[in-house]
């Protein structure tokens, strides 16, 4: 078993927060190079910061090509 942390968990890390063409956020930590299709949105600082970013900003979870179907 390895002792090592997610890094997505690590409580003391720093991360970003993330958005994709659907609107979707995701949490991602800032040593790691932001994935193809992904734009930094606020960061970098602490998860609780990124995670309350989220929460604040991000309130409707659908991706936005579902959205536009019903509109």
């Amino acid at each position: 078993m390895s002792d090592s942390i997610n890094p997505f968990d690590n409580a003391e890390g720093t991360f970003h927060v993330v958005v994709n063409e659907e609107g979707q956020h995701a949490l991602w930590p800032s040593f790691a190079a932001v994935p193809a299709g992904w734009t930094s949105l606020w960061g970098p600082g602490e998860r609780g910061e990124a995670l309350e970013f989220i929460t604040v900003n991000w309130t409707d979870i659908r991706p936005r090509s579902l959205v536009a179907q019903y509109a």
